[in-house]
């Protein structure tokens, strides 16, 4: 297991469109440390997901920041030899380019706490949970509306192997106040010219269980998509930082 933060210089941003170009600048990073692609992409890669931290105004984001966790020992190695150099991507369809090669790593210590705790957590990306209806999936929009610690668990017990049991509840106060908490994500420009959406949920959230599950939520990430930079935990008490 590891994390890193990777912090551009202060008042230095990458500007963005679509989530995939940082995505993709990142296995650029991944295979320049030694992972092979079928390590870090398609349906049989090992858990890892990532973040970005900056913001966004109408079609464009900007990003400070790279928050990049994996649960998996052999991603350990691999991410703990990231350069930042290798972490750049230009995409000429979509006038777009990001290049971290200017910025500092930091390793991320491990915040869980022994055997069994409760950890309070903010959502560094979106949490991304669907459904099938008709035939088409659909996303959930707001938390309140189905079983959220089933979701979670069902995801990270098909990765670990085994049973994972966590209490996952969202705040409560934060619900009532935020009703409507999704979040649209623009994923990338399709080879048609459309653009390809994600429905995410963002809120602060309740975590409970053993040491091993809550590291594996931490590390690993948790709903779907979480490999295309989704489901990345922060710790609430350190809010997002830079």
């Amino acid at each position: 297991m590891h994390r890193i933060r990777i912090s551009l210089p202060k008042r230095q941003y990458a500007r963005y469109r679509h989530l995939d170009l940082l995505h993709d600048a990142l296995i650029n990073a991944w295979t320049a440390a030694g992972a092979d692609a079928a390590q870090v992409l398609g349906k049989n890669a090992a858990p890892w997901t990532f973040a970005t931290l900056g913001g966004r105004r109408g079609n464009e984001g900007w990003v400070h920041t790279l928050v990049v966790s994996t649960s998996d020992s052999v991603l350990a190695g691999f991410l703990a030899r990231f350069d930042p150099v290798d972490i750049r991507q230009a995409r000429a369809v979509t006038a777009e380019m990001v290049d971290f090669s200017a910025a500092e790593i930091i390793p991320e210590p491990n915040p869980v706490p022994p055997l069994e705790g409760v950890m309070g957590v903010l959502l560094l990306s979106p949490l991304v949970i669907s459904q099938r209806q008709g035939g088409q999936r659909v996303w959930y929009q707001q938390l309140g509306t189905f079983d959220l610690s089933a979701a979670v668990n069902a995801r990270l017990s098909r990765i670990a192997g085994r049973r994972v049991g966590l209490h996952v509840e969202p705040d409560s106060l934060y619900l009532r106040a935020n009703p409507k908490h999704s979040v649209l994500v623009s994923l990338k420009r399709m080879e048609n010219g459309r653009h390809a959406f994600v429905i995410g949920m963002s809120a602060p959230l309740v975590l409970a269980g053993t040491e091993e599950d809550l590291q594996l939520a931490w590390y690993a990430g948790i709903g779907e998509k979480t490999r295309n930079g989704f489901g990345c935990l922060g710790l609430l008490e350190r809010g997002v930082g830079r």
